[in-house]
């Protein structure tokens, strides 16, 4: 392994290794993704170019491989991003119940669309969702890892603008 203590903090090192362990020994790379969503994490919310090719070197894997994996799934952000990541769920149950009306909801109450951060870097509204599965409290999002159901436009103004407080 190279040398990558000036880029992965020795607190993400400890979380990486608590990772590697739970997976037999010299299947390290089964930890890349809880890897990534540490380093995430304690970047501000997303992915450097160098923080991804630490991750690639602590476990012994190829750039190329880590890349991929940070472009493939919808958690990691590779560019910076608003602080507050707004995820709607677009897929057919909360279409039918509304989504639509609720990403467009937002993209008026924030002044940004989807795929776009506020300019004050508090809020981010991702890119479509496919399906956060909570069917059954359609329409629904995700904000900070955190689902909200059944949605309105007035709740939607209650926990945006309860997290928008809590900043200050």
């Amino acid at each position: 392994m190279g040398d990558t203590k000036t880029t992965l903090s020795e607190h993400l090192r400890s979380e990486i290794d608590q990772w590697v362990a739970k997976f037999p020994q010299g299947r390290q790379r089964s930890a890349v993704i809880a890897a990534l969503h540490a380093v995430q994490h304690e970047n501000d919310g997303f992915l450097t170019r160098e923080l991804m090719e630490a991750v690639a070197d602590y476990l012994e894997m190829t750039p190329v491989q880590v890349y991929e994996i940070a472009e493939f799934y919808a958690m990691f952000e590779t560019r910076p991003v608003g602080r507050h990541s707004i995820s709607v769920c677009t897929n057919i149950s909360c279409m039918l119940r509304g989504s639509d009306e609720i990403v467009s909801h937002i993209e008026r109450k924030l002044g940004i669309r989807t795929g776009e951060s506020t300019e004050d870097g508090r809020f981010y509204l991702k890119q479509e969702e496919e399906c956060l599965a909570a069917c059954c409290g359609a329409p629904m999002m995700m904000v900070d890892h955190k689902y909200y159901e059944n949605l309105t436009p007035e709740k939607i103004d209650e926990i945006l603008d309860g997290i928008g407080e809590a900043d200050h």
